[in-house]
């Protein structure tokens, strides 16, 4: 299999270009989740009702990224991106504008089929887009993500200081974002449906893509990865600061306070991941996230008081922050060379629902472990399942591989 010559500048645009992407999705994420509460008040949804909304986003989504594994056999996954976003993007206005509780239940709808269409075809250029530079560059995409995620939390803490309502609030935010999604996505990177096309079917530009079936003893080490990070991470945007207030005894407001901790040091552990992948290698940068973000967690259950758990979920920032990008880059790289992009696609669809699994697992299985047990021995389980990661660490190494078209075969350290 030989790497498709793309342009020196075109390849920069289309980093560019899906980077902002990134930021967006993180941005508009944001702005849902930290204003559930605001939601919930406006349509006078019950505490009761509450939690059925906010499960069938993540199940939605899952069904999403199904069902664009199934498009981009025919369709371009640039494509699918350049229109789930700005979709994502005003379906988060109608959550903010409707009218009713069963029109604002469609707009979730909306909102969770598009982001799961959305997640699958970003990483999909992430990983394709990797392929092309032949180094790391997924943990920067996903940096972007983080940094658009604490704009927009930034944005929400600034709505409801000023008291704005959901529609004033997301109205121009949208404004902004929606044109921005449209413009940036005329530069996105595509592999080239050539090289998969090719064959007794020709090689037309819009033919089907063949794709060959993955085996699942390929996928489940890195699904299994998948689905315990996101376990790890909704354990902390659910619960640090019930777990500061209630456990280590922190006042209100500095129990607001490790979310963003963790928010920053996930952005500024994914700024740097990359050169960590290209100095070292994915299998020890992923090995030293795993250990520190499980230390990160011993930490918070340990801690004896409020400013020691803040140093727990820094060092769990740090820690889980490269995970999950090297967990689709793996999964990429693997289906890539063993049955081309096709395969690689696919690969990115199936392991990205996992991300939802590990979401809609994490905050129930704390709260239950918490209210059962105790809130520090709950944060032990998903110290151990990231532990787990070292099992599977090797799955994160770079296979033997061909080049062609001029490429120079990467170095194991070099490809991410």
């Amino acid at each position: 299999m030989t790497v498709p010559r793309v342009p020196g500048a075109r390849l920069r645009h289309g980093r560019v270009s899906l980077a902002l992407s990134f930021f967006v999705q993180g941005a508009v994420f944001a702005l849902l989740v930290t204003r559930i509460p605001a939601i919930q008040d406006r349509y006078g949804i019950s505490d009761a009702l509450l939690p059925a909304f906010l499960a069938a986003v993540p199940v939605l989504a899952g069904v999403g990224s199904i069902g664009t594994e199934q498009l981009v056999k025919r369709v371009r996954p640039s494509r699918v991106l350049r229109w789930a976003q700005p979709v994502v993007c005003l379906a988060l206005l109608a959550v903010g504008a409707v009218g009713s509780v069963a029109q604002v239940a469609v707009a979730l709808a909306v909102f969770g089929l598009s982001v799961g269409a959305l997640d699958a075809s970003m990483n999909m250029l992430g990983v394709s887009l990797q392929r092309a530079y032949g180094r790391s560059i997924m943990l920067g995409f996903h940096a972007a993500y983080s940094l658009g995620g604490i704009v927009g939390a930034s944005l929400a803490w600034a709505g409801a200081h000023w008291k704005l309502s959901l529609a004033l609030l997301y109205g121009p935010v949208v404004a902004v974002l929606v044109p921005l999604a449209l413009i940036v996505g005329r530069w996105f990177v595509d592999r080239d449906r050539r090289q998969d096309a090719a064959g007794p079917a020709g090689g037309q530009e819009g033919a089907a893509v063949a794709v060959v079936p993955l085996g699942k003893r390929l996928l489940l080490p890195l699904c299994l990865v998948m689905a315990f990070a996101y376990i790890g991470d909704s354990t902390v945007s659910n619960w640090s600061a019930k777990y500061l207030q209630d456990v280590l005894g922190s006042s209100e407001q500095l129990a607001t306070v490790p979310y963003n901790v963790y928010m920053v040091t996930t952005l500024l552990g994914r700024a740097v991941g990359d050169l960590g992948v290209r100095r070292f290698g994915a299998v020890a940068v992923v090995r030293t996230g795993a250990v520190v973000a499980a230390g990160g967690f011993a930490v918070v259950a340990a801690a004896p008081g409020a400013w020691a758990g803040m140093a727990g979920f820094t060092l769990l920032g740090l820690g889980l922050c490269v995970i999950v990008p090297q967990t689709f880059a793996a999964a990429g790289r693997y289906a890539f060379e063993r049955h081309g992009p096709g395969a690689s696609d696919m690969a990115v669809a199936r392991l990205n629902i996992f991300n939802y699994v590990g979401f809609l697992i994490g905050s129930p299985l704390v709260g239950a472990l918490g209210d059962a047990w105790s809130y520090r021995g709950a944060m032990l389980v998903p110290m151990v399942l990231v532990l787990v990661t070292l099992v599977y660490a090797r799955s994160f190494g770079a296979p033997e591989a061909r080049y062609g078209d001029g490429y120079e075969r990467p170095r194991t350290a070099d490809v991410g």
